[in-house]
């Protein structure tokens, strides 16, 4: 079956996670404990952060769920503060977090573009943060979808977010590849009947990722080749 349109996560797939969202992390714990050690190491562990190596744990639920979820962690380490605070701060934070493309991404995205294929994001951040760091790298005009979890699709690993791409570019479901780095992209893929493609530019391994995936590559460069030997 041709592959008609490819759906991408944003964090981890098209940008590097740990390059992208470390020092970030380490950034926001600093801001939030307001310099105090004890509150630093509790929003660090409710996050699983680890301070000292400065990186996500893998098993963080920061690393594939929503804004929302990412400031319910960190709220049972600011009592004083309220979930939509939080969650506010996180959002503004995010929008403006230092981006480390996972390839050149405008000659990349450009390639499949001339397959004449539909792209897509579907990202459980925010839709303005998926715009804003679109926008920052160039490449937002390169997607005919963007969505965000607060986008009115609902958030991966339900199928429903991508379900909804495939519907807005007319494209049956068993056309489209969906690409990510997490156990929630691919998980959410196979429910809406898409292939699915993991990739290894975020926290999860290999062996992680393989039993929900077609293919596991290296990041999303090596896509073009796959593409090629699957649907020459």
């Amino acid at each position: 079956m041709r592959i008609t349109g490819i759906i991408f996560d944003k964090d981890g797939t098209l940008f590097d996670f740990g390059a992208t969202w470390n020092g970030w992390a380490a950034g926001v714990i600093d801001t939030l404990s307001g310099g105090d050690p004890a509150r630093a190491r509790a929003l660090a562990d409710a996050a699983r952060f680890d301070l000292a190596a400065g990186a996500f744990h893998p098993d963080s639920p920061v690393i594939a769920g929503t804004n929302r979820e990412a400031a319910e962690c960190l709220a049972s380490a600011l009592p004083d503060a309220s979930l939509p605070e939080i969650e506010a701060f996180l959002m503004r934070q995010a929008a403006a977090a230092p981006l480390a493309p996972a390839v050149p991404l405008a000659p990349f995205l450009d390639g499949l573009a001339a397959r004449d294929l539909r792209l897509g994001v579907m990202t459980n951040d925010t839709e303005a943060g998926a715009h804003a760091h679109l926008n920052a790298a160039g490449v937002a005009d390169r997607f005919h979808f963007i969505a965000g979890f607060d986008s009115g699709h609902g958030a991966k690993p339900a199928p429903d977010p991508l379900l909804a791409f495939a519907q807005a570019m007319g494209l049956a479901p068993d056309t489209v590849l969906m690409v990510g780095d997490s156990l929630h992209d691919l998980i959410a893929g196979r429910a809406a009947g898409m292939r699915t493609v993991g990739v290894l530019t975020g926290m999860a391994g290999a062996d992680e990722l393989a039993p929900m995936a077609d293919a596991v590559l290296p990041d999303i460069g090596h896509l073009p080749a796959w593409l090629g030997h699957e649907h020459p």
